[in-house]
C-alpha cells in the first residue's frame, strides 16, 4: 500500500504489516483513505482528531444553510376584501422572510360547484404578490380543496 506519513509527506509503497508498525511507533492509527487506488492509499493520523474536525467542517455546513419553510394561508371562496388583504399582509410578511407561503382554498357545501371563482380568487392572489413573489405551483384542485404556492423572486 502506498503510505503517506503524519506531516503529509510520502512515505512509498509498503507492507501493510509495514504501515502498521509505523503507525504504532508514532503513536497514531493507520487509515485507508482511497481503497480502489492501486496500489491502495493509507494515512498515518490520529482518528479521533480527525473525526472531530470532520464533524466541525459539517457543522459549519450546515450552519450556512437557509432552512426554507412553506406557511399556510387558508382562504375561503367568498371571503371579504378586507379580510384578503390582511392575509395578503401576513403572506408580504411571510415572504420577506424567504418563507415560501401556500395558500388553501377550501369549498364548503354547495360552493364546489364554483371552481371557477376559487381559480380566480388565487389568480387574483398571484397578480397581487407578483412584484415579490413569483408562482412555484400553479393552483391545483384536490378534494375539497385548490392550492397554490408561491415563492420569494431570486435575487440576481
Amino acid at each position: 500500500m502506498r503510505l503517506i506519513s503524519a506531516e503529509g509527506e510520502q512515505v512509498g509503497v509498503v507492507s501493510t504489516r509495514e504501515a502498521i508498525s509505523m503507525a504504532e511507533e508514532t503513536g497514531l492509527d493507520l487509515v485507508e483513505i482511497s481503497p480502489n487506488a492501486v496500489p491502495p492509499v493509507a494515512k498515518i493520523l490520529d482518528w479521533g482528531k480527525y473525526k472531530y474536525e470532520q464533524q466541525k467542517q459539517q457543522q459549519k455546513a450546515k450552519s450556512k444553510q437557509k432552512v426554507t419553510e412553506i406557511k399556510g394561508i387558508r382562504l375561503g371562496v367568498k371571503i371579504g376584501e378586507n379580510d384578503l388583504v390582511t392575509k395578503l399582509k401576513n403572506a408580504e410578511k411571510f415572504i420577506l422572510k424567504e418563507d415560501k407561503v401556500k395558500f388553501q382554498l377550501r369549498f364548503r357545501g354547495r360552493e364546489i360547484v364554483h371552481k371557477d371563482l376559487g381559480k380566480k380568487l388565487l389568480d387574483n392572489v398571484a397578480d397581487r404578490l407578483s412584484e415579490i413573489a413569483d408562482v412555484e405551483q400553479v393552483p391545483s384542485f384536490a378534494g375539497r380543496e385548490m392550492t397554490m404556492v408561491v415563492a420569494p423572486k431570486k435575487k440576481k
